[in-house]
């Protein structure tokens, strides 16, 4: 076989894994919506999404709360996790010494690999009884949550933001520091604006896994149906409805467990479109056009 058959095949192999994923993710799609728009077309779309009670045996299926809740619970997540994982990623890029990112790099990538279930009982155990102690309540919160997810979501951030870092062509540094500059100066005024679209993609990965993550967040958000007064009230996600309720759902409310697999589906379209659109224009703009 010669070398341009081998290219061909392999080719054409990678083509083909491409349209199978294209594939695989269609009728994931279409299983979905296949199973969910009768409950949808049963209950109505509006009074699907932005009613107030969440009660099956009572016919009533409104999901308002827990859009509400995953929206909160990924948001505080978000909020802590991106400076944590940003200002880490730029101390593992530009600052730590070699055999500090030795051992720092390992531990950020086992903790990637910790099941969310062992997440799910470190909250339980420990997080919960310490926010009853010192906030009051059960302790079980949309900010207990948001903490567990934090940890859970911060490998990701601060794995893919040292990849944008050091993925930094060394002549923009050597460059700025060749202009005077200090060393901060050139993390602050050249790396860390020319890494912005790959630190982006880190947060847009982050946020899909915090988004939907169902175990931890079960074991530590309290899985109540209500819109929070205070990030330290219960809360229940849309992914935890579904986890609790789909093993003895029936007709029209197993159904309505699918389209809010729906729902959820739109949701992190929604927040993929406007991630990436902030993503690629800042790509585009950044350094006045020259990217």
């Amino acid at each position: 076989m010669s070398k341009w058959d081998e290219e061909y095949f392999i080719e054409k192999g990678l083509l083909l894994t491409a349209i199978s994923s294209i594939i695989i993710i269609a009728l994931i799609i279409i299983f979905i919506f296949r199973e969910g728009i009768p409950a949808l077309q049963s209950a109505g779309v509006f009074n699907f999404l932005f009613g107030m009670d969440w009660a099956p045996t009572d016919g009533k299926y409104g999901i308002f709360p827990m859009i509400i809740g995953s929206l909160g619970i990924t948001a505080l997540s978000l909020l802590m996790a991106v400076p944590l994982g940003v200002l880490c990623a730029i101390f593992l890029a530009e600052i730590a010494p070699a055999n500090m990112r030795k051992i720092l790099n390992p531990t950020i990538q086992t903790l990637s690999g910790i099941p969310s279930v062992v997440y799910g009982f470190f909250g339980l155990v420990l997080l919960v009884p310490f926010m009853r102690t010192q906030f009051g309540g059960t302790g079980f919160s949309m900010f207990t949550a948001s903490v567990i997810l934090t940890v859970m979501i911060l490998p990701i951030i601060v794995s893919v933001s040292e990849d944008a870092l050091r993925s930094i062509p060394q002549e923009y540094k050597e460059a700025s520091l060749a202009l005077g500059a200090t060393h901060w100066q050139t993390i602050k005024n050249v790396i860390f604006p020319a890494a912005i679209p790959g630190i982006i993609t880190s947060i847009i990965l982050g946020m899909g896994r915090a988004i939907g993550e169902t175990l931890a967040i079960i074991m530590v958000a309290g899985n109540v149906v209500q819109i929070p007064n205070s990030i330290f009230d219960p809360v229940r996600a849309l992914t935890s409805n579904i986890a609790i309720e789909m093993g003895y759902a029936t007709g029209v409310h197993y159904n309505a467990l699918f389209a809010t697999g729906i729902i959820l589906v739109f949701m992190i379209i929604v927040l993929l479109v406007i991630a990436n659109y902030f993503h690629y224009k800042k790509k585009v703009t950044i350094g006045g056009g020259y990217l």
